[in-house]
């Protein structure tokens, strides 16, 4: 029997995200002959897919490092504050991902884990993460649409 603090939730719209940014990287690197890892890349190459992502060259090669799922406790913790990941993820694909960013380069992923785990990051998500003001202004806007009707 599947432990339910263990099972990894399924956002369907975010992983399209991301296997299609890894899908372009693949055929790009199929295209140029560059395979494998950045290191098989020529540094013009890197650039261009750096380019073509929106991110310096750094924080691509940094991104990358960390793994396919440094981002997943993102998701979790909107879902703690009652925020559908799948809706952001649709309505502005630029904020999720500039959640799933800060989320990957995150210094306080144990305690995140840990306050999500005993039900109280809803909490205290502004004493560690990263993602506070972003998710706030999330907030701010959605009440000031829902003052509008």
């Amino acid at each position: 029997m599947p432990n339910p603090d263990t099972a990894q939730p399924n956002y369907p719209v975010v992983e399209f995200v991301l296997n299609s940014i890894a899908d372009w990287v693949s055929r790009y690197r199929a295209a140029t002959g560059c395979t494998g890892d950045f290191g098989s890349c020529s540094p013009e190459e890197v650039n261009q897919i750096a380019r073509d992502l929106g991110v310096s060259t750094k924080e691509l090669r940094e991104l990358a490092s960390k793994g396919p799922h440094a981002a997943d406790l993102v998701q979790k913790m909107l879902m703690a504050l009652n925020v559908d990941p799948k809706v952001i993820a649709k309505s502005n694909p630029l904020v999720m991902r500039d959640l799933q960013r800060l989320c990957i380069n995150c210094t306080d992923k144990k305690r995140c884990a840990s306050e999500l785990k005993n039900g109280t990051a809803a909490e205290h998500f502004h004493e560690f993460c990263p993602n506070a003001l972003t998710l706030d202004a999330l907030f701010d806007e959605k009440e000031l649409q829902l003052a509008k009707h």
